[in-house]
């Protein structure tokens, strides 16, 4: 190992797409040694950075909440706990991946008074949510480097933070293409209907709502829904509102969505906002086109006509439209499948984001005192 050890803070509550990118970040990393610092509720989160056999330094069951999150941030029990694992696994940067982790990393990091600080900025919540904003405000003023992964997140941090500007750079996340291969797909049988698979946290910001009522204006397109959150139980009893028991299917939390996404057609996005979209990503690597809402950083991944298909507008009638577009245009969904694997491999690798994090870290590195 060449470089100095990394310790990514993980302050969460569930598995989502930043943990799932610190998994591919960290486990295939050769040039330094990562640690993950973990404090979290979840044991399926605590198994998914063992099962992939990182080195995980873990605090043991926490609780969640406001008043909680105070506490850790503020109090001096954590981050005493964290600057000694910083110090015990002689970590050189301390990684911060969720806004749980801003305040506690920070004060860590400078505890131990030589670790340098990183922040990737996995969504542009924290600019703007006026209860999250001071606190991680706090914590960027003290930041080394910020890592936004996508130009619309930047733009968003660079608008509310000139300041931090000189310190961001974009380094957009990326998959394993030799894992998420291209799989056959059913797209040209014209006799079975249409099928969207929705991946990711069950929560308002991902807008399923949206998409149930694009769907429940059209026929002949059905969807699968992938993933767990406190929106379920609500969007369960819209999908019966709407009569659409017999065309949606809620898959719950799968480990591998492979499966899943092969029995798709298109990936599907009614984010009401969203960073870049990992699960898109991954979808698009296996030939599935996206057909989305054009909104945060969806453009950069999704080009209408080529990649998938991008909604004229942000309603439920702009995305049944697209829907329908590609419903009835089953050789565009096969041709645009190609070319979203084209579009994944060449700009969205797992290769091309570990490098682009080498060449953050060194350069943290090379900047310290």
């Amino acid at each position: 190992m060449s470089g100095a050890t990394v310790l990514h803070v993980v302050v969460a509550g569930e598995v989502g797409g930043a943990e799932r990118m610190l998994v591919d970040l960290a486990s295939g990393a050769s040039d330094r040694d990562h640690v993950i610092a973990l404090m979290t509720p979840s044991a399926r989160l605590r198994e998914l950075f063992v099962s992939a056999g990182l080195v995980v330094v873990d605090r043991g069951p926490v609780r969640e909440g406001p008043l909680t999150y105070l506490a850790r941030s503020l109090g001096p029990r954590d981050a005493s706990w964290l600057a000694d694992v910083a110090r015990r696994r002689r970590a050189g940067i301390v990684h911060l991946h969720t806004f749980g982790s801003h305040v506690l990393g920070t004060r860590a990091a400078l505890r131990t008074r030589s670790t340098r600080i990183l922040r990737t900025e996995h969504s542009t919540r924290v600019y703007e949510d006026p209860s999250c904003w001071p606190f991680s405000r706090w914590s960027l003023r003290r930041a080394h480097a910020v890592v936004c992964i996508s130009d619309f997140v930047a733009r968003v941090a660079r608008a509310k933070a000139p300041w931090a500007a000189p310190r961001m750079t974009v380094v957009p996340n990326g998959v394993d293409v030799e894992r998420f291969v291209p799989a056959e797909s059913r797209a040209n049988t014209t006799s079975r209907p249409l099928r969207a698979i929705a991946l990711g946290r069950l929560d308002p910001r991902k807008g399923l709502d949206i998409a149930l009522t694009a769907l429940a204006r059209i026929d002949g397109v059905e969807l699968d829904i992938v993933g767990e959150g406190g929106e379920r139980s609500r969007l369960e009893a819209l999908v019966g509102r709407l009569g659409l028991r017999r065309r949606v299917r809620f898959l719950g939390f799968l480990a591998d969505v492979r499966s899943a996404v092969a029995d798709a057609d298109v990936a599907l996005s009614s984010a009401r906002t969203e960073g870049l979209g990992i699960a898109l990503i991954e979808a698009m690597a296996m030939a599935r086109p996206v057909v989305a809402l054009p909104t945060g950083g969806v453009p950069e991944l999704v080009r209408d006509g080529t990649t998938g298909w991008l909604a004229h507008g942000s309603s439920p009638e702009a995305l049944a439209r697209a829907l329908v577009d590609a419903r009835d245009r089953r050789d565009e969904v096969l041709r645009r499948g190609q070319c979203a694997r084209e579009a994944a491999v060449t700009r969205f690798s797992i290769t091309a984001m570990r490098e682009g994090y080498a060449r953050v870290y060194a350069e943290v590195e090379a900047a310290a005192p």
